[in-house]
């Protein structure tokens, strides 16, 4: 079986298990799944799902988010770690939209990765889920159940999204990158994983 070939047959599988696959952060708009995202960051999102109601009740907008003190931003963060650096870029990205964008969230992956906190795979996920770009953002699952599935052997994630973007049509970019996010949530976990009871890794 080819890659292309494994490639549409996990897609069918996707579709049966997961026909409409939400964005596992809980947000309101572009600017909250921005901050959910780089909340995200060597975290888990159940951990950023636990914080975000809190932070969204005292600042759901840049220019709220830009005038919350580091110490209270902090104080909520703390929780899943890393807690000044996230809140000092938090603040920081806030003031450049103010300043720079009118408050509105860039939609281009040169301008998005240019502020604080903001990576390629941040910006992927802005992009695709927040304007319908062609993009594909590749996370820990995403990395993991490609190289399971054999459709990459990239030892990056760019690699990775590299060969994903081959394998998929553009126009299932956005769905594809969420199906898998939750299929190796739900069934092709990274450990304990039995092959034989995975819908995806016993289709092939």
């Amino acid at each position: 079986m080819t890659k292309k070939q494994r490639a549409r047959l996990i897609g069918k599988v996707l579709d049966r298990l997961f026909p409409e696959p939400a964005i596992p952060l809980a947000h309101q708009d572009p600017f909250t799944l921005l901050v959910a995202v780089v909340l995200s960051q060597s975290t888990t999102d159940k951990g950023v799902n636990a914080i975000t109601p809190t932070l969204f009740r005292m600042a759901n907008t840049p220019q709220k988010m830009a005038a919350l003190p580091l110490e209270k931003l902090e104080a909520i963060i703390r929780p899943i770690g890393l807690a000044r650096s996230k809140a000092k870029n938090l603040i920081a990205l806030s003031r450049i939209l103010v300043d720079t964008y009118q408050g509105k969230i860039p939609a281009t992956m040169e301008e998005l990765e240019e502020l604080p906190g903001v990576g390629h795979k941040t910006a992927s996920v802005i992009l695709v889920n927040c304007f319908s770009l062609p993009a594909f953002p590749v996370d820990t699952h995403i990395f993991r159940s490609a190289k399971r599935w054999k459709l990459s052997s990239g030892k990056t994630r760019k690699a990775v999204e590299k060969d994903l973007k081959k394998l998929f049509p553009q126009e299932e970019w956005g769905r594809r990158h969420l199906q898998i996010i939750h299929a190796g949530r739900t069934y092709c976990r990274a450990r304990p994983h039995d092959a034989t009871k995975c819908p995806l890794c016993s289709s092939m």
